[in-house]
């Protein structure tokens, strides 16, 4: 299987979603579709399956990371 295979994520699993190029955590599973949140928090998209991807521990860092960043500059810090 190659690393651009698509995936069966479970709940609560990181997937980057290779369409939109997001990075999130697999809220739902409902009519054909995985839910989908960002990291950090925010609001979920509907993904295929096909287009879901494994991420990386250095992908989920970067993703955390840049989370953390929108939350500061949101709270007026820079």
């Amino acid at each position: 299987m190659s690393a651009e295979a698509s995936i069966q994520p479970s709940l609560g699993d990181y997937v980057r979603d290779a369409k939109t190029g997001m990075v999130g955590i697999v809220m739902d599973v409902a009519m054909g579709r995985y839910w989908v949140r960002p990291v950090g928090g925010g609001r979920e998209w509907a993904a295929c399956p096909a287009d879901l991807r494994e991420i990386t521990q250095a992908e989920l860092l970067s993703a955390r990371v840049a989370a953390a960043n929108r939350q500061r500059q949101a709270c007026g810090r820079a």
